[in-house]
């Protein structure tokens, strides 16, 4: 079986080490060194939560008293989760269940869970679902070996089944790589309305439309990465170039002081640093601002 390190989670689901550790400290994923696939799955699932701005507190919560009343080891894995209002429900041998509130709801004859049709049989929103995220840690898998062909096959097979904004931003990722930039933007942009939460595909959206000379629409794409994670460094980044190529300095230049203090060490920061400088001297804006002494002292 495949192990992935720290790294490779951080970098396969788009979290960062900040989360991952307040997901550990939760006792929602136990610390480790390395991962498999299973803990993909689990922590796939965590993102997903996150994604629909559900606290770590409450995943939490839901979680122990889903042990607690059913016995379920591991409901993030075993069970289907789903959001009722505010709260956390799973779904688990044909029952629909709020732990917290101590609710049962039996689906009758498959009554209680929404059917589509899929290939030619009837499935349930939990089978469609577990099918897709199939799909895409196979696409993920693929991909690690270097089969990039197969990974763009997964990603569209998933994707034809329903919406899933990571498998979305990973086969936009496969064509920008190609150079295939309008198809690219097509499946960022779906991304984007499959998660409208999701600072990474507003970021990957903007630079597909920098590549089709798209301007200003790569500029929204990047304010709206901005808006959803302000501290989002490579965002402000390309913002500051993108407004320097529209002849936007003073634009540019909260950008670059942005980037210089999310990422005050390496060639890109000094690069940041040395556009400041240049925008102040050209601008003449040295008097009105302050330059920090401990951003722009490195060089």
């Amino acid at each position: 079986m495949n192990r992935y390190s720290r790294q490779d989670v951080l970098r396969i689901l788009r979290i960062s080490s900040r989360q991952l550790s307040a997901w550990e400290r939760a006792g929602l994923i136990a610390f480790a060194s390395d991962y498999g696939f299973e803990d993909l799955v689990q922590l796939r699932k965590l993102s997903e939560l996150r994604a629909q701005r559900i606290s770590v507190s409450n995943i939490k919560a839901s979680v122990h008293a889903m042990k607690a009343v059913s016995g379920i080891p591991n409901p993030l894995l075993q069970a289907g989760v789903a959001l009722r209002g505010p709260r956390l429900v799973f779904r688990h041998s044909g029952a629909t269940m709020d732990p917290i509130a101590g609710q049962f709801e039996f689906d009758f004859e498959g009554g209680g869970a929404r059917l589509e049709i899929v290939d030619d049989g009837a499935v349930s929103e939990t089978q469609r679902q577990s099918k897709i995220n199939s799909l895409f840690f196979e696409g993920v898998r693929c991909e690690e070996q270097g089969k990039v062909d197969e990974a763009s096959a997964l990603y569209e097979e998933a994707l034809s089944l329903g919406e899933h904004a990571p498998a979305a931003i990973n086969l936009g990722t496969i064509l920008y790589n190609k150079r295939q930039f309008d198809r690219a933007e097509q499946i960022y942009r779906r991304a984007t309305l499959a998660n409208p939460d999701y600072a990474l595909a507003f970021f990957d959206l903007g630079n597909a439309l920098d590549e089709l000379q798209r301007l200003p629409e790569a500029v929204e794409a990047y304010k709206s990465a901005i808006r959803l994670s302000p501290g989002y460094a490579d965002a402000h980044y390309n913002l500051a170039l993108a407004h320097e190529r529209s002849n936007e300095r003073r634009r540019a230049l909260r950008h670059w002081i942005a980037y210089v203090k999310l990422d005050p060490v390496g060639p890109w920061s000094n690069h940041a640093r040395l556009q400041v400088r240049k925008i102040l001297d050209r601008e003449e804006l040295a008097i009105v601002w302050r330059r920090p002494k401990t951003a722009l002292s490195r060089s």
